[in-house]
């Protein structure tokens, strides 16, 4: 992948893989093995299990074996969340120790999570000791409904670059449209199916490559913006 300035890309766009409820890194991967290696050859994926094990019975029982994680809890109206502060500290923790990241990819509980944590970056209340995150791509998301989180997480519009993958008979749509509209420039891929990471037709893997495409652009932007900082603070 080039540049019109003859750079190339000099690494892989890193993401952390943030899996959804009661499941687990290792299901992600699977999930994600769905996508043809044209995608996930481009991506460096690093695949985390939720801090907290799974307090319940788990929807994937019987289709991927245990053990299953979840990054936090919450109440029947998904609007007060318990060890949401100690997820945070343990994802800082991690990123510190496994990144630097450039973004992050979600899928359910761990996309409502990635799609907050840019917001609350900025803001200032999380993830202050990890670079910023840049790319974010959200599968089958939606807001948090926490008033005291909306407040932190999408006070203003995010310039993070964003994919949103919206599945026409999922009960997430709604709230993942909704999410949407906090970001600048969102990418939004429909597909046909419910709550699943979906695989790739033509014009979906067309929507993704571009995005990929775009991220990469980016890194080399900021790469040959770093080595020119370099070059100008050499002594003459």
């Amino acid at each position: 992948m080039g540049s019109e300035g003859g750079s190339s890309i000099v690494r892989k766009p890193r993401f952390l893989c943030l899996h959804g409820f009661r499941t687990s890194g290792e299901i992600m991967k699977t999930q994600l093995n769905k996508w043809p290696k044209s995608v996930t050859d481009r991506l460096d994926l690093v695949f985390l299990d939720a801090p907290f094990p799974c307090q319940g019975k788990s929807d994937v029982d019987g289709i991927f074996d245990p053990p299953y994680y979840e990054w936090f809890q919450f109440n029947k109206e998904f609007t007060e969340y318990t060890n949401f502060e100690k997820c945070l500290e343990f994802l800082e923790d991690r990123m510190i120790k496994l990144g630097p990241f450039d973004g992050l990819i979600g899928f359910s509980q761990g996309a409502i999570l990635s799609g907050g944590l840019p917001g609350m970056q900025a803001k200032g209340v999380a993830l202050q000791k990890v670079p910023k995150i840049k790319f974010i791509i959200i599968i089958g998301g939606a807001m948090l409904k926490s008033t005291k989180l909306i407040e932190n997480a999408y006070s203003s519009s995010l310039d993070t670059l964003s994919l949103h993958f919206l599945g026409e008979t999922d009960f997430l749509k709604p709230y993942g449209t909704q999410l949407i509209e906090f970001f600048k420039n969102p990418v939004v891929v429909h597909h046909p199916k419910g709550h699943t990471v979906p695989r790739l037709d033509e014009k979906s893997l067309e929507k993704v490559t571009g995005f990929i495409e775009t991220i990469e652009q980016h890194l080399v932007m900021e790469e040959d913006k770093k080595n020119g900082e370099e070059t100008n603070s050499k002594p003459k």
